[in-house]
């Protein structure tokens, strides 16, 4: 046989199909979702959407590497520049991939943030009911030594488990925690993962089947972040009347001492919301504005989230915020960064007791020229240009001691 008549047999094959192919044909799918948007009203709204976009797509891909389960590792859930499910400003996500019928060992130090927690979550990140019990629970759980250090084990149900042991239950495939600061100013914890029966040993290296399985993965990890938090505003946030929040409740997929009360604006370029809130006795309470993407909006360079350390308290023990496009020259504006429409979020978290109708928010849709009638301490919460900058740089200086990129 001739080098030519090989050449022509080899040339006459079809190529095999490309081992990214199911990811890119997800990007093609995922961007039709996004250009469709029934809630796209205008070219920024869109360019958001693909900005979104293309944080899952490089999300999705990083993900899909720390799925194997032989050897786990905690990486980064969701931050600041791969959002997704209305992340929290004030709370760092962390997630392992996990088996329900293997132990791990979870260990670190506590840092000085206000709440450390524990989720465990079958299939992805995007659980729909409230946990209780073993699946999510905070550091109240966990014993922790005098210098912060501690060590729990999670693992399938076994007779002599001991304290500091947490069963995983049918299904479990991911442990989620998360760490939440107040005032941004804490220092953030430590924290391993280590599969008991793999530790000291090393995971097999990647083969080409191998890969091609990681990017069915991201394929399928894309599509089911973009579709899952399409529809999780319009599963609880959409079909209640726009410009009001709900009495607090426990949070949809959230933790089993986690409550929030949800909603949705829609404001002309004129409008403002004034919410009042009591300042809680609970150890954390946040607010936040998200797009329609279901993401936080830009936090580090606006002032679109305050917490309960953040907020200016009044003299009477309430916290007033003004949401708005113009700013109304006090502390606690939350500004809408030019959107007209998005979502509304209040957060409580390590709670102890119930958070009843009485601890909820009360809005009210105002005139911007008419804010200073609905702020009781007006002279209180005026603040300058000056002081307004000084503000929005202490954000980005504490979000900066974070260190995520």
């Amino acid at each position: 046989m001739t080098h030519s008549s090989t050449a022509t047999e080899a040339g006459s094959t079809a190529p095999p199909e490309p081992l990214t192919a199911p990811f890119t044909a997800a990007v093609a799918q995922a961007e039709k979702l996004i250009a469709g948007a029934e809630f796209v009203r205008s070219e920024a709204d869109l360019a958001e959407g693909y900005d979104y976009l293309a944080a899952s797509v490089a999300a999705c891909l990083r993900l899909s590497g720390a799925h194997g389960t032989s050897h786990p590792y905690f990486v980064s859930s969701t931050g600041p520049y791969a959002k997704m499910g209305l992340d929290n400003p004030d709370t760092l996500y962390y997630h392992a991939n996990i088996e329900p019928d293997a132990e791990y060992v979870v260990s670190g130090v506590r840092g000085t943030t206000v709440d450390l927690s524990f989720q465990v979550l079958k299939g992805d990140y995007t659980a729909t009911d409230v946990p209780g019990g073993e699946d999510a629970f905070d550091d109240r759980r966990i014993p922790i030594a005098e210098d912060g250090s501690f060590s729990i084990r999670f693992g399938p149900a076994k007779p002599d488990a001991g304290p500091g042991y947490f069963t995983l239950g049918e299904g479990a495939s991911m442990l989620a925690v998360r760490e939440v600061y107040s005032d941004w100013t804490e220092r953030k914890g430590s924290i391993r993962i280590e599969r008991v029966d793999t530790i000291g040993t090393a995971p097999v290296e990647p083969d080409l089947a191998r890969m091609r399985k990681r990017y069915g993965a991201a394929a399928k990890m894309l599509l089911t972040r973009v579709h899952t938090w399409f529809n999780f505003p319009k599963w609880f946030y959409l079909d209640l009347p726009v410009n009001t929040l709900t009495a607090p409740r426990l949070t949809p997929g959230g933790l089993s001492t986690q409550y929030s009360s949800v909603g949705h604006f829609d404001l002309a370029d004129d409008q403002a919301l004034v919410i009042t809130v009591p300042k809680s006795d609970a150890p954390y309470q946040g607010f936040q504005l998200g797009s329609l993407w279901y993401i936080s909006l830009d936090y580090v360079n606006h002032q679109t989230s305050l917490n309960h350390a953040q907020a200016q308290v009044d003299p009477d023990g309430m916290i007033r915020m003004v949401v708005s496009k113009q700013d109304p020259g006090i502390a606690n504006w939350i500004e809408t960064t030019g959107r007209t429409r998005g979502i509304l979020q209040f957060r409580w978290q390590r709670t102890d007791r119930p958070m009843t109708e009485a601890d909820g928010p009360t809005v009210a849709l105002v005139p911007v020229t008419e804010v200073a009638q609905h702020l009781p301490h007006i002279e209180h919460n005026r603040i300058d240009a000056a002081g307004w900058r000084d503000r929005i740089a202490a954000r980005q200086r504490a979000f900066a001691e974070r260190m995520l990129g």
